[in-house]
């Protein structure tokens, strides 16, 4: 067997595939790459009820929800402020649910046309009922909770 070839017979005669001996006499083996698969917090239906409620609440209400999940860093509530503030025009009938599982806080901004469908006791009370279920592990029930009880506070949207 020459050095260097990509399959070599084994002492049964049978050929291992990938395997070469250098001109060292070494063995190197070819082994297929499998990437990691991504790690994300919510499998594709626990991704698509989320979307769903997003879709649902924001069509019901004429107001715009958005959820953001990470960390927000020592101001949570400025984090969550500027993040609500990056959604540019439609900010002010906008609606944010900033979670930090790992500091454990809740945010909800509401924008300026939102704030009196929305009042602070509403988020309050949607912040509240969220935090019940992330404490038995289920974040996306918590979102999906959240965005329901904050859009039935809303009402539809105005004519």
């Amino acid at each position: 067997m020459a050095a260097g070839e990509l399959v070599q017979q084994t002492e049964s005669g049978e050929a291992e595939f990938g395997v070469g001996i250098t001109s060292t006499g070494r063995r190197s083996i070819a082994r297929m790459y499998e990437p990691a698969k991504p790690s994300v917090p919510f499998s594709v239906p626990q991704l698509a009820r989320l979307d769903e409620a997003l879709t649902l609440a924001s069509r019901e209400t004429g107001i715009d929800f958005s959820v953001y999940l990470g960390e927000l860093g020592g101001d949570t509530r400025e984090a969550a402020e500027r993040l609500h503030a990056s959604i540019g025009a439609a900010a002010a009938h906008s609606v944010l649910i900033a979670v930090s599982p790992g500091e454990r806080v809740v945010e909800v901004v509401t924008g300026a046309e939102a704030f009196p469908r929305l009042p602070d006791r509403a988020a309050k009370l949607a912040v509240m009922s969220m935090v019940a279920s992330f404490k038995e592990g289920d974040l996306i029930g918590g979102l999906v909770s959240g965005l329901r009880m904050l859009a039935d506070q809303a009402g539809h949207a105005p004519a």
